[in-house]
């Protein structure tokens, strides 16, 4: 596996995971789940942050110094799914910034289409974390990637649950310095470019829309 792709092995995302590709999780049970998971995977893509400042502060026993983070990232989601795990990153990083993606893979022209599309004015130069529940033809995130690198953004990292082995080579293949976060790669994918196993769409799911 190509050292960008993280994939982040754990009992209890595992455990998590069983409920989020169970059909019977209801839709608020999902919702949280997902928000869970994506703490986990934001947690991880922060670790080897490097823009930090000391500041004097006083503890209630003594002076200390502590560390703060400057240059916050920008989190981006593409939406719908993205969506749900917008709160789970800003819960985390409460002091960054956000940007939205509306883009989606038309199955009739085989291409992806762009319909919204807002980002903080400062963004230029700014590290992004792109968040996405499922990557499957990969076709969306990587439209969203050529978007950002328009922008001139600094480096990417793309949060994603649930992504699909061809999705992620060619993702790499397309974007080799972007770094992906996940907690499980699917080897396979249907005919209606779902996951396999999977856990459906994300963002029917999440805000009940089929």
């Amino acid at each position: 596996m190509n050292k960008n792709v993280k994939v982040i092995d754990h009992p209890l995302l595992k455990h998590k995971l069983g409920y989020l590709r169970d059909k019977n999780t209801y839709s608020h049970d999902f919702r949280e789940i997902v928000k869970e998971v994506s703490k986990v995977l934001i947690y991880e893509a922060m670790r080897d942050w490097k823009h930090l400042e000391s500041i004097a502060i006083e503890t209630p026993i003594a002076k200390a110094q502590a560390d703060r983070i400057v240059q916050p990232p920008v989190v981006v989601s593409i939406m719908r799914a993205g969506n749900g795990m917008l709160d789970a990153a800003l819960s985390m990083i409460p002091f960054a910034s956000t940007g939205f993606i509306g883009i989606y893979r038309d199955k009739f022209i085989h291409n992806t289409v762009e319909y919204y599309f807002k980002m903080p004015q400062d963004i230029k130069g700014k590290e992004v974390l792109l968040c996405d529940p499922l990557i499957a033809t990969a076709d969306t995130i990587i439209a969203a990637i050529d978007r950002l690198k328009n922008y001139g953004v600094g480096k990417i990292k793309v949060i994603s649950i649930l992504a699909s082995q061809s999705g992620l080579e060619k993702v790499q293949h397309h974007h080799p310095d972007v770094e992906v976060y996940t907690i499980n790669i699917e080897n396979e994918m249907n005919d209606m470019g779902y996951l396999v196993p999977g856990l459906g769409d994300a963002g029917d799911r999440l805000f009940q829309t089929k």
